[in-house]
This record gives C-alpha cells, structure tokens and sequence, in this order.
C-alpha cells in the first residue's frame, strides 16, 4: 500500500496541511488554517497546520495526531487502512469521508 495514503483512503500527498509542510510554506499554512477553521467552526492557527501524513514517521496536526477516531480505530486494529476492515462499509467513523470522496473510495494497491 502506498505510505501517503491515510487510513481513511485520502491521499496526503494532495493535502496542502502535507505540502505547507514540506515546503515550509507559511502563507499555505495561513490558508489552510483559515479554511480549516471556518469548515470546522473552531479557531486554528498556522502553527497548528505542520503534517507530514497520517502513516507517515513525523509530525501531525493535533488532530490527526491525538484526535482522528478513523485514526486511532485503524492503528488500534494494526491496519493498513479502513479498506482492510470487514466494518469499513458500515462504519460511521469514515461514512463521512466515504461519501464525500471517491478517492478515499478506491483501495489502493502497493
């Protein structure tokens, strides 16, 4: 499986919080905690927005790193991602993500 795909089957390659990160970009950082901040009705800074991707060694946001329950659910079961789960079709957890992303739909190969 690819290392920059996220339990939840998003591609953290495309995350801007991912490349605000590798590229020490803090007018990017500034953005993504602006629309991070109005999409989830709570205040983030621009030195909240540091990730090098969810399965990847290295820093996360706060909350990929303490507060993701599709997260925490997956690395609990010692799995590779959601796609690997026999409840992934019916988990409430990742349904959001499910719905709203055909790319987290898709089960990447290696």
């Amino acid at each position: 499986m690819k290392k920059y795909i996220a339990y939840c089957g998003l591609d953290c390659k495309k995350c801007e919080a991912r490349i605000a990160t590798v590229n020490n970009d803090d007018a990017l950082r500034e953005n993504v905690a602006k629309l991070w901040s109005k999409l989830n009705g709570i205040a983030i800074t621009p030195d909240m927005i540091h990730c090098t991707g969810c399965r990847i060694d290295g820093v996360k946001t706060v909350y990929s790193d303490a507060l993701c329950p599709i997260r925490k659910c997956a690395a609990g079961k010692k799995l590779a991602s959601c796609g690997k789960c026999e409840e992934c079709k019916s988990c409430e957890k990742l349904g959001a993500i499910l719905q709203n992303s055909e790319e987290a739909r898709r089960d990447p190969k290696a």
